[in-house]
């Protein structure tokens, strides 16, 4: 049994001198405070903090990456006039490997929505795309007049032509992981060259904005 304890305490001292030869210059390299020579309180919060910033750091590029997967062309939105309470928002999204577009958002706007119009007996509807609007791997889908489109509603002033817009977009993938992407749109009174696919179906988005969008509780 000695002989055991023996042999058990040499390899715990051999562990010990690989750590003390390989691992604490390793980690001294790192952090700029001899961490382990002097445990005291600084230098176990300094530790803390560096391995928080490293998880926090490897989240954001997992996010990033996540969000370069989704392509965002010719966007923009269109122009109000004094008054207006509500306006579209317009762009062509290209999901490299599918997703769904879940929620929008603008400083600029009380209430952002996916919308999607329809013609029902000849009658026009507008309303929002509940559960996000799918998006086909590899598949550009065009927000645009006449389809599925943003609503930007009680804006909080007249957006005029040749400003800018922040925008947030949401997507979820087929794991349900959450990513946004940030943009600044400009402001125009018509569809930029881009975005012209055809006869521009007419759309008064000021029939949203007479009264004030019911906002979510």
């Amino acid at each position: 049994m000695r002989a055991a304890g023996v042999f058990y305490s040499n390899v715990a001292a051999a562990w010990r001198g690989c750590f003390l030869f390989v691992g604490q210059p390793l980690f001294e390299a790192v952090l700029p405070l001899p961490l382990f020579k002097k445990p005291d309180r600084e230098n176990t919060m300094k530790f803390k903090t560096l391995m928080t910033s490293v998880a926090l750091a490897a989240t954001a590029f997992a996010c990033a990456a996540h969000a370069a997967a989704i392509e965002v062309e010719n966007a923009w939105v269109r122009a109000t006039v004094k008054g207006q309470l509500a306006t579209g928002a317009f762009m062509t999204l290209t999901a490299k490997e599918g997703a769904r577009l879940v929620g929008v958002s603008s400083p600029v706007a009380g209430v952002s929505q996916v919308h999607e119009m329809t013609m029902d007996a000849g009658i026009m509807k507008m309303g929002e795309v509940k559960g996000g609007l799918d998006l086909p791997a590899g598949k550009a889908v065009a927000l645009k007049s006449g389809g599925y489109h943003l609503m930007l509603m009680d804006l909080k002033s007249t957006l005029l032509q040749g400003t800018s817009v922040p925008l947030t977009l949401v997507f979820k993938d087929a794991k349900g992981v959450e990513s946004k992407v940030e943009l600044t749109v400009p402001v125009a009174a018509v569809a930029p060259a881009g975005m012209a696919h055809g006869k521009e179906a007419p759309m008064d988005h000021s029939m949203h904005g007479n009264m004030p969008a019911k906002k979510a509780p």
